[in-house]
């Protein structure tokens, strides 16, 4: 059984642009209503992403539960770590977008954290870049992040049931 805070390995990336297309959208509604209390949901999901993937999240209840079977695609399975390193970016913006607003008034700083988030999801969901994702390659390369995670991404097949011992 799997414990309430994992996050799941492999990811299925067309879940995962479905999330980021609600993320962005979410986003968009914040800046164009400029309806700062949304900044604290999207805080929560992003956090609730990052310590258990879907499992506590709203949105990613309903893209996993039933957005994505009721599409006719294939599951494009992706290592998990990077995407939930770019969660925990989106994590980090999010808060700081709603400490900025509720702790100090500084909507508009919030607001351009909301649109950094914005631009970021947008990548994802409609050209499949992963902005966080390639910031973690990059913290690999460099030897921030531990190089076996580099492995792991490039190889997804063990995770999946069809490694070699």
């Amino acid at each position: 059984m799997r414990s309430l805070f994992t996050f799941p390995d492999p990811v299925n990336e067309v879940s995962a642009r479905l999330v980021a297309t609600g993320v962005a959208l979410l986003g968009v509604v914040v800046l164009a209503t400029q309806t700062p209390w949304l900044i604290a949901v999207m805080a929560y999901g992003f956090v609730a992403r990052v310590l258990t993937g879907p499992t506590l999240s709203p949105l990613g209840q309903f893209v996993t539960r039933v957005l994505t079977p009721a599409l006719p695609v294939e599951a494009r399975l992706v290592a998990g770590a990077p995407k939930r390193f770019a969660q925990g970016i989106g994590a980090a913006l999010s808060a700081s977008a709603a400490v900025a607003h509720f702790a100090f008034g500084a909507t508009a700083v919030a607001y351009v954290l909301v649109a950094m988030i914005v631009a970021a999801a947008t990548l994802e969901a409609a050209l499949a870049f992963c902005l966080g994702c390639r910031i973690f390659a990059v913290l690999v390369r460099v030897g921030v992040v531990h190089e076996r995670h580099c492995v792991e991404c490039a190889d997804i097949s063990a995770r999946i049931g069809l490694g070699v011992s």
